[in-house]
């Protein structure tokens, strides 16, 4: 937990200041990324979709450098066959992750990474409400056929430790639940290191991005072996 208190502590302080996204500019982000979606054609290639927030969306770095764009060179380079979409929106919490799911599961999604709860955590919102949000959207892709993987996040150390403890079991608990893979922390080897953040303390570097995409391509590489299309 003390390296993760750095970054929570500046993810913190910089809502509280007022640099997080308004509740009306997510909806915007929202609805902006489910047009987006919307008017995608769907690909021949199957699918793997990241919903996420801007850790997943990769604020402040070019598309390129966001860890779903560095996973989807790895996918390439195995010869994988997936497209992966980055369905990360800045703000969005994992309510607003529910609301907008239907679009992120557009096409032939065969598995879905499912990487909110940072700012669930940095508004304070109930773990209750936290887990029903992930479960919904959890049993929503499942009864499609898909395969999850949850990403876990940490809340910051300001609601206490009763708030933090029930926060971080949420994860594990869903994964237990509902047989799924677990990346048991999305910033692993990256919350509290300067040189990885960008200057907001919040949201990695390029070079922590690769950090981030090996982290989850640990978990999402056995797994996409299994679900790609076979030969033909």
């Amino acid at each position: 937990m003390t390296m993760m208190k750095c970054w929570l502590a500046a993810a913190l302080a910089l809502t509280v200041a007022g640099c997080a996204p308004r509740s009306d500019d997510r909806d915007d982000l929202s609805r902006a990324a489910s047009k987006e979606l919307a008017v995608t054609p769907v690909a021949a290639r199957p699918r793997i979709a990241i919903l996420g927030d801007s850790l997943t969306a990769g604020l402040g770095l070019p598309k390129a450098a966001a860890y779903p764009s560095l996973l989807q060179e790895r996918v390439d380079e195995d010869g994988l066959g997936f497209e992966i979409v980055n369905a990360g929106v800045s703000g969005d919490t994992s309510a607003g992750g529910l609301a907008r799911l239907d679009w992120a599961l557009d096409g032939d999604v065969r598995i879905l990474i499912v990487a909110l709860g940072g700012n669930d955590g940095l508004r304070g919102l109930p773990a209750e409400e936290l887990q029903h949000n992930l479960a919904q959207i959890i049993e929503r892709a499942q009864a499609r056929g898909i395969t999850v993987i949850v990403a876990g996040m940490e809340a910051p150390p300001n609601y206490g430790r009763d708030y933090i403890v029930s926060f971080h079991k949420v994860y594990p608990a869903l994964a237990a639940k509902y047989h799924l893979a677990i990346v048991p922390f999305l910033l692993q080897g990256v919350a509290g290191h300067d040189n990885l953040n960008q200057r907001d303390g919040i949201h990695p570097t390029a070079a922590g991005a690769r950090i981030v995409a090996d982290t989850v391509w640990a978990v999402l590489r056995p797994l996409a072996e299994s679900r790609r299309r076979p030969p033909t």
